[in-house]
């Protein structure tokens, strides 16, 4: 099987072509918007962090806003600083270029302010996507398919249809030699024993298991315990009664295969099969993690109806709830619909997603794309804003 990308500099392979804007900080944000409206064939990724943290935190923002720079996805990057934010915007910059596509940088605070900034940065952005225009699509092996998965608004048709599904999905991924990634540690409590039975080496094994005690110590050191907030009032709305019903059903989507190595939020994996990124469960920290991995595409499962996309990586909407799937065709792609033979039935419908996930790396826009929902994505960090 193949599908229709576009060749980067670097061998990595896009489903889309766009240029993308970034703002290295959340006062820079108003600009970048700005300039994404100004130029056709650009996208853009804003967020609240890269200044007044702690070492730590920057340090996430910082690989994180390079990892999405070198995402396939984007034919070239315009860096938006306002000039006097902690993290180092020429760092940024010049990380992204390593990649080996264009990379352009603005800073407010020197061109003289927001009305300067919009217009210089709207003409570099102009003639990044000019080029970028001139890229054709090619047909790639599936191989190349780097595939992020995700569940959001969980309920009990999540753990039974479409998370199973999406694992068969991933599993057919792997297969054929491509790269499926999938996270949210919150989701793994409970259930991380499992996850480790799978774990390609025994450190692997106890990476698994040290992402999730460092997750529920994050929350312990609040004074609560994790198991208050998860599962959400959502989720046990949905039929959801304990973090354990819910892991078992999320670490569905990540299919059988040998989970190969845990990446720290922010980072690329390397190589080819399936790993993990540590993340938490929340939509837009965690489809961030996605893009800065890499992903093409992402599937996102949900019973409830999240409908969150991400600026720059097509997400695929499915859902095993009926009501949902009739309630909300705006934002669906996907049913995953319940058969008397349910094993059967699971591995057609996961069939059915790889061919999407397919379809979609070759140009099919999924449905928050052609609503423009997910604009508004975030970064995980740890500590305070000071």
């Amino acid at each position: 099987m193949s599908f229709l990308g576009y060749r980067r500099q670097n061998g990595s392979v896009g489903a889309r072509n766009y240029i993308g804007i970034i703002s290295t900080v959340g006062c820079a944000n108003d600009v970048t918007w700005w300039v994404s409206q100004q130029v056709k064939g650009s996208t853009l990724f804003i967020h609240g962090q890269g200044c007044a943290q702690t070492q730590p935190d920057l340090d996430i923002v910082t690989r994180t806003l390079i990892s999405l720079g070198w995402n396939p996805n984007l034919a070239g990057v315009l860096v938006v600083s306002l000039g006097c934010e902690s993290v180092s915007a020429d760092k940024i910059a010049e990380g992204i270029a390593e990649s080996g596509k264009p990379v352009e940088k603005i800073v407010i605070q020197k061109v003289g302010g927001v009305t300067a900034a919009v217009a210089q940065g709207s003409l570099l952005a102009q003639a990044m996507a000019v080029e970028a225009s001139k890229i054709e699509r090619e047909e790639f092996p599936d191989s190349e398919l780097v595939l992020g998965v995700k569940c959001g608004a969980s309920d009990t048709t999540s753990g039974l249809l479409s998370n199973p599904a999406t694992g068969v999905a991933c599993d057919l991924v792997i297969d054929n030699g491509g790269t499926c990634i999938f996270g949210e540690t919150t989701e793994f409590m409970g259930a991380e024993h499992i996850l480790t039975r799978r774990a390609a080496t025994p450190q692997v094994a106890n990476r698994i298991m040290d992402i999730v005690a460092r997750m529920e110590r994050r929350a312990t050191a609040m004074g609560f315990d994790m198991r208050g907030g998860q599962p959400t009032t959502g989720n046990i709305a949905g039929g959801l009664t304990t973090i354990e019903e819910k892991s078992l059903g999320a670490i569905a989507k990540g299919g059988t295969k040998p989970i190969k190595e845990v990446y720290e939020y922010g980072e690329r994996p390397q190589g080819r099969g399936l790993f993990i990124v540590d993340t938490p469960g929340r939509e837009p920290e965690f489809l961030t993690a996605l893009g800065a991995a890499g992903a093409q595409v992402i599937i996102f499962t949900t019973g409830l109806g999240a409908p969150q996309g991400f600026p720059f990586v097509p997400v695929i909407k499915v859902t095993g709830n009926p009501i949902t799937y009739e309630r909300l065709p705006e934002h669906l792609d996907v049913f995953v619909e319940l058969t008397e033979e349910a094993g059967a039935g699971i591995a057609q419908a996961g069939k059915a997603l790889y061919q999407e996930a397919l379809a979609v790396a070759s140009g099919k826009q999924t449905r928050a794309e052609t609503i423009g929902y997910g604009n508004f994505p975030n970064i995980f960090t740890i500590g305070p804003v000071i």
